[in-house]
């Protein structure tokens, strides 16, 4: 079958992770994909550009020209909207095409987005077995069993149909890695290359996703943090740096150094047959003296760590992270000793969270200043326990909480929900502070104090808040910054032309066509410092050995 998936904004690993599948069971895959220029969902919303470069029709015309028989969907909350559309225009040009939507969003909501009449299939969790299971259905129209983690009705007025959701995949190297062919005329791999080497989390903050995606499962779910052999990373990053010589990888696991024993092979493997420079998430609990030498002889440059909050009790009490003050002070200053840059996540606008944490906050900062502070203001989203209880509480109304599962909500990540105008004047203020202290010398960060800022306007704080990240990131080379700016280039650049009927060339420029030869099941070659060890059947449930 002809399958197409729809992506927007950026490069989904689990898009590249079923297309691989699909082209296992010997389907042709397309990628119809938005760039979403100034208007991702997710850092920047500049709504004229936006508008002037809004790229919906060339989307719709890929569609069209890719005659798909089926098409797919992941979207988030903030992208729901979006692909909804191009969903019901996509069932309006082809009435036979089959739909499928996945991903968190449709995880939580699974019966409020199968209502939706141009929807044939809702995957729950983890899509790996449910997706080649549905395209194996729809194939032999045999669309009246039950799916694992699969919600679907055969025809429009008949009952649903539900599987068994199953559990978690434990052997992630029965799965292949990630398909980045479809990426390479949109993404810009040789300038980051992203993989995950693990899922799961074993954190449970309110505000996440996983607070309620752990738990998924009917039966027995297994460990929800489960890691790929080092030998299957390192076979998809020799790939990657054969064909693509990327300048840094990118590490999207939750918490890259949760399993020391696994982290330290990995490194040693890593330094001798990649030797990229790389930067990885982890939790201010995982980041040991130890850990942080390991990364750092192993090549990592950049480690990004999930703060949020400073006031102990109130972590502790209302968003169940048990991580100490004490942690943070240890990660940094033992990063900072061996020269790993540290940039932190800061959550402004926690609810009922004292304003007395954005002061130890700027104190722990001016004092153990990171290479970055990245700031995020609180959003509810669907199914976790912080939006459930802000509906308990009457923080959010009836109303707001609909708004919020139908993705129509307009202040995702960037956008505060402060309604007094003292208070979200004084977060303006701390927000601005933790921009400047990064650049500002040693002896004045303890200096900058919300006193300072406060006579500003919002508009104002905000615009040069938003300057001095953007400046400050492109000066130093933020490998993160660089890669956005580059990704906003090429597709600026690319929309123009299309519009004078001049076609360029693909995003990512391959050094090394023969790399990949669409096997991602091919084993690791011999002589490999890693042995391959035997292989056997796939793990996955419903699935059969892939030829």
């Amino acid at each position: 079958m002809r399958i197409t998936f729809v992506g927007l904004g950026w490069e989904q690993l689990g898009i590249g992770l079923l297309s691989a599948l699909a082209k296992g069971e010997g389907h042709k895959v397309d990628l119809a994909f938005s760039s979403a220029l100034f208007n991702d969902r997710y850092n920047f919303n500049i709504s004229a550009l936006a508008a002037l470069l809004n790229d919906k029709k060339d989307v719709l015309s890929a569609i069209k020209k890719q005659r798909p028989d089926v098409i797919a969907f992941s979207p988030i909350t903030s992208t729901y909207q979006w692909m909804l559309d191009i969903a019901k225009e996509s069932k309006s040009i082809f009435p036979d095409i089959k739909v499928i939507f996945g991903g968190v969003h449709a995880s939580i909501l699974q019966e409020k987005v199968l209502l939706n009449d141009h929807i044939d299939y809702v995957c729950i969790g983890e899509g790996d077995a449910a997706f080649i299971e549905i395209l194996r259905s729809i194939e032999r129209k045999s669309c009246h069993k039950p799916i694992v983690n699969t919600l679907y009705r055969p025809q429009s007025h008949e009952n649903i149909i539900r599987g068994t959701q199953q559990a978690f995949i434990q052997d992630l190297d029965s799965l292949p890695i990630f398909d980045k062919v479809i990426w390479e005329d949109h993404m810009r791999l040789s300038d980051i290359y992203f993989t995950m080497a693990s899922r799961g989390c074993p954190f449970h903050c309110t505000y996440c996703f996983n607070s309620f995606f752990a738990t998924l499962s009917d039966c027995k779910p297994g460990n929800y943090v489960r890691h790929r052999s080092v030998e299957h990373v390192i076979y998809e990053l020799k790939i990657a740096k054969a064909r693509y010589s990327p300048k840094i990888i990118e590490f999207e696991d939750d918490v890259f150094t949760i399993n020391k024993k696994w982290l330290k092979d990995f490194l040693y493997h890593y330094k001798k047959e990649i030797n990229i420079p790389f930067q990885c998430l982890s939790h201010p609990t995982c980041m040991d003296e130890d850990i942080v030498i390991w990364l750092k002889e192993g090549g990592c440059s950049h480690v990004q760590l999930g703060i949020q909050s400073m006031d102990e009790n109130y972590k502790k009490t209302v968003i169940k992270r048990y991580d100490k003050n004490i942690h943070v002070e240890r990660a940094l200053i033992s990063m900072q000793k061996h020269g790993i840059l540290p940039k932190v996540d800061h959550m402004f606008g926690l609810p009922n969270e004292p304003l007395s944490a954005q002061e130890t906050a700027r104190e722990l900062y001016a004092k153990y200043t990171p290479y970055r502070i990245q700031t995020f203001w609180t959003n509810f989203f669907p199914g976790t326990e912080m939006t459930l209880q802000a509906l308990a509480d009457k923080a959010i109304s009836p109303q707001e909480f609909d708004i919020i599962n139908e993705g129509r909500s307009a202040d995702f990540y960037r956008r505060s929900r402060i309604e007094d105008p003292k208070k979200l004047k004084t977060y303006k203020a701390y927000e601005l502070i933790f921009k400047l202290l990064p650049v500002i010398p040693k002896g004045y960060r303890h200096k900058l104090k919300p006193k300072l800022f406060l006579m500003l306007p919002n508009w104002i704080c905000s615009s040069i808040t938003f300057l001095i990240d953007v400046l400050v990131g492109l000066t130093t080379k933020n490998p993160d910054h660089i890669a956005y700016a580059r990704y906003y280039q090429y597709h600026i650049v690319k929309f123009v032309l299309t519009k004078l009927n001049i076609k360029i060339p693909g995003a990512t420029k391959i050094l090394d066509p023969k790399s990949f030869d669409l096997n991602f099941r091919k084993p690791v070659k011999s002589g490999s410092i890693i042995k391959t060890r035997p292989r056997t059947a796939p793990t996955i449930p419903g699935i059969e050995v892939l030829k």
